[in-house]
């Protein structure tokens, strides 16, 4: 992996910042299954179930309660202890991310807005190369937090962990279904599986292509791509660094890493600790050959604006000067002794994160994503009274004559 300079890294940002996905090579196949789900049901769902997700003929599409209760019972007291940690420090967080109902006095009246969470969500937790337990936390728990009633996930041949924290949470309704099938039942409904109201989770393009075309029907999160980390740093330890770039590389071989600083010494150290740290590791090699960057940048301010036009998914920084300088980034981590491991699965903040660029317009998933604000207006007739002429006046700018009139009545036959 070269260390990048002048000309050459500034095309480096830019290729970064013009990253695209796959979603339209597999549109046209996950288009078919989403068609196929919608009309077919049960009937296409368990067809493409069997085919690709590995569920057996006689199985029910359904995880009963028996099942989960005796994956956590099969599961080892230190991954259980581990959950439960994950688990409620997530959870608190979720607490203290919850929008409230507030209710303001005005001249002449009240203003304000109530909070109601959804009715229903689905939680897709990916069932690929490893299992992710921690997907499940982070999706279920802010619903839960956010007052929603009812909880769904799917995940594809679902490993006992992931059932086992399924059942840590109180989970009723687990689905052994993934991939494109899975997102159209949840989108549209099946005998088994009833409608939710929002789906969120990541999964792989087939996932996201899928939650992509069920977007007009049924509420989704965001669009994820392949894990991201940027790194920007003036003073870190080279293997701390180096470590949490490789750490992420090994989700996906597409991943997105880069580490930015002016000191060309420090790029150099990284680079080398990168390579040493990843050896063995045949996905984070690959994934440092396809999309590892090292940038040394002119100057600190071109090193932040930098990271801001990528907007990646995980930020790593050197202290608490550099969080006010940073616009763009699904969560940020600070210091040494931050790793963005640790915000992947017990620290507390979503590891469910905006990639490919969102995090210009969104940050992770929260449990505001599992509510609705409606804003409530009570005004006496002191109150209409004064806001009246203006009122009339935009109105009738507008050519709404009847708005204007809505107004002029009460106030002419009080």
């Amino acid at each position: 992996m070269r260390v990048l300079q002048g000309k050459a890294a500034e095309r480096a940002v830019v290729k970064i910042e013009q990253r695209a996905s796959r979603l339209d090579e597999v549109e046209p196949a996950v288009r078919r299954t989403v068609r196929a789900v919608r009309k077919g049901g049960d009937k296409a769902l368990r067809r493409y179930a069997t085919l690709w997700d590995g569920l057996a003929k006689s199985r029910s599409l359904r995880v009963s309660a028996a099942e989960m209760s005796e994956a956590w019972k099969v599961t080892p007291v230190e991954i259980r202890e581990a959950l439960k940690r994950a688990a409620a420090n997530v959870r608190q967080f979720a607490n203290w991310q919850v929008p409230r109902t507030w209710r303001r006095k005005i001249d002449g009246g009240e203003l304000g807005q109530i909070v109601r969470p959804l009715q229903s969500v689905g939680c897709y937790v990916p069932g690929g190369r490893y299992p992710l337990p921690s997907t499940l936390l982070m999706t279920a728990i802010p619903a839960q937090v956010a007052g929603v009633e009812r909880v769904v996930v799917v995940s594809p041949r679902p490993q006992p962990v992931t059932l086992a924290a399924a059942y840590l949470l109180g989970i009723s309704e687990f689905y052994p279904c993934g991939g494109a099938q899975a997102i159209a039942a949840l989108a549209y409904g099946t005998e088994t599986i009833a409608r939710v109201d929002k789906i969120v989770g990541p999964g792989n393009a087939y996932v996201t292509t899928a939650k992509r075309l069920v977007n007009f029907d049924c509420a989704i999160d965001m669009l994820a791509g392949p894990t991201e980390a940027v790194i920007y740093s003036e003073t870190g330890k080279p293997e701390f660094l180096a470590a949490d770039l490789v750490a992420q590389a090994e989700h996906d071989p597409d991943a997105v890493l880069a580490f930015i600083s002016t000191s060309l010494e420090l790029a150099k150290a990284v680079a080398s600790a990168m390579k040493q740290t990843a050896k063995g590791n045949t996905i984070a090699t690959k994934a440092l050959e396809i999309g590892g960057y090292v940038l040394v940048a002119r100057s600190p301010e071109e090193a932040m604006a930098w990271v801001n036009r990528i907007a990646p998914e995980h930020l790593t920084v050197d202290d608490d000067a550099d969080v006010p300088k940073v616009c763009s980034a699904g969560s940020i981590f600070v210091g040494d002794y931050s790793p963005q491991p640790a915000g992947d699965y017990v620290a507390g903040p979503n590891h469910v994160l905006p990639t490919v660029g969102a995090a210009r317009f969104r940050g992770g998933l929260s449990a505001a994503d599992f509510v609705k604000v409606i804003t409530v207006q009570k005004l006496l007739l002191a109150g209409l009274r004064e806001i009246a002429p203006a009122v009339i006046t935009l109105a009738k700018t507008e050519g709404l004559r009847a708005h204007a009139e809505a107004v002029r009545v009460r106030c002419a036959n009080a």
